[in-house]
């Protein structure tokens, strides 16, 4: 080994961690866990608090909706913000949004007794915030990692923010019943704070100084075409549009009102909805070795078991059933997330990352509110076991269509930028570009 003095200044930090996981990677990475802790538990706390409020179910999904409106109208201009401007910044300035917002929030719940209005207001507020950061931390993890070891990385950082979800999820519903739900919010607006001070610490000097361009509306059109040429990218998330939800539909309203009523209460389904993250991490593991070839045909087979969750609730399957296949939809979307960041991060051009990841969002999230506000109709015209084989349905038909599209079949996985031998490239692949991370999606 060699000595102190004749050591490179930068092999201490390499011996504590892969080569491949540099500065910027360690702090995304690092930020997004605490970020992710804090906000798991502030979910949980925010229908809490409107409930002690006395509010009402519905109140508490007012709540919800006025979390998910802001990222449907402002996912597409945040994209191409953080194209426009360092992506740094704007995830910083979209954690003091947040932070800001749910200290409000807390300061509302622990002082006095919080108006619907003024919780839906705070809560749109972070919703708006995660609308602009999304995009710019998905755009600079993706510039972050190269191409050789992106695998790898995508997989452990998948791996550590469904961790900490799952811990947060925990941790925070502990909270409420110990100190309530005022401090989990005060907690999750102190993690943004932190996170936000550790983002200001990334380095952007590897990315290129961007060209000047038009305005925000032309950035826009940019970002689509991007979208609309590569027949592999739009048609997974027009596949997501409907896949995210329509299992959105069958978690949030099917799955408790099946637990109550044919598996003995609520405790089932927050067992089940534990082994489904933990089948997420087991997935991610998976994926930290196994490199794929033919990468978005893999994924694409792996949304196939998601079917199994509403097919099980359906049945209904017995809880340890039920958290089986749980547990194999958590892994088998992890195997799918992994290779569509991978994708992505070979296929598009680095000044693009953000605009193009702010489409995929918008459109795995577009359909959520209207799948969720129809599950209670459906329910009542087709009945409960009719509405989730139909979301079973609705998973398995728009994935087997994906797999018509030979780019989703043929895109293989490039070494070091190039692609692997004797494969078929994609055919809206840039052939020229070397690549310097949806969550799912």
């Amino acid at each position: 080994m060699s000595s102190p003095r004749t050591t490179a200044p930068r092999t201490p930090a390499n011996r504590r961690r892969p080569d491949w996981a540099g500065r910027n990677y360690s702090l995304l990475t690092g930020a997004a866990i605490i970020t992710n802790l804090g906000s798991h538990g502030a979910h949980i706390a925010a229908a809490f608090a409107v409930m002690e409020a006395g509010g009402s179910v519905g109140d508490v999904g007012l709540i919800a909706a006025a979390r998910t409106l802001p990222l449907v109208l402002f996912l597409l201009i945040g994209g191409a913000i953080a194209d426009r401007l360092p992506r740094h910044r704007v995830m910083v300035a979209a954690n003091v949004l947040n932070c800001l917002s749910q200290a409000a929030f807390a300061a509302l719940v622990l002082t006095g007794e919080p108006q619907l209005w003024q919780m839906m207001l705070l809560t749109a507020l972070c919703g708006t915030g995660t609308a602009f950061f999304n995009p710019a931390a998905e755009g600079m993890l993706l510039s972050t990692v190269s191409g050789e070891h992106s695998n790898r990385a995508f997989a452990l950082f998948r791996m550590a923010i469904n961790g900490a979800g799952i811990g947060g999820a925990a941790l925070g519903g502990a909270m409420i019943a110990a100190v309530g739900p005022g401090w989990v919010l005060a907690a999750d607006a102190a993690a943004f704070a932190v996170a936000g001070a550790l983002r200001t610490f990334l380095d952007v000097s590897h990315v290129p100084d961007r060209a000047p361009g038009g305005g925000l509306l032309s950035d826009l059109r940019e970002g689509w075409v991007e979208v609309r040429t590569r027949p592999w990218l739009w048609s997974i998330v027009l596949q997501f549009s409907v896949v995210v939800a329509v299992v959105g539909a069958a978690d949030a309203v099917y799955g408790p009102l099946v637990a109550r009523d044919q598996l003995g209460g609520p405790a089932p389904w927050g067992v089940a909805l534990a082994f489904f993250g933990v089948g997420t991490i087991a997935g991610a593991v998976l994926m930290m070795a196994w490199k794929p070839r033919r990468l978005l045909l893999v994924g694409t087979l792996c949304v196939f078991p998601l079917a199994l969750p509403s097919a099980g609730l359906a049945v209904p399957l017995p809880v340890w059933g039920l958290c089986a296949v749980m547990f194999v939809s958590g892994a088998a979307i992890e195997v799918f997330g992994v290779n569509w960041m991978t994708a992505m991060h070979q296929e598009i051009p680095e000044e693009k990352f953000s605009r193009v990841t702010a489409y995929d969002w918008f459109g795995s999230v577009s359909m959520l509110p209207v799948a969720t506000a129809l599950a209670g109709p459906a329910e009542a015209a087709f009945g409960r076991t009719q509405a989730l084989w139909g979301c079973a349905v609705l998973v398995l038909v728009p994935t087997a269509l994906v797999l018509l599209v030979p780019d989703v079949r043929r895109m293989t996985r490039r070494a070091h930028g190039k692609t692997v031998a004797g494969a078929a490239p994609a055919a809206a692949a840039p052939a020229e570009q070397t690549p310097a991370d949806s969550v799912g999606h």
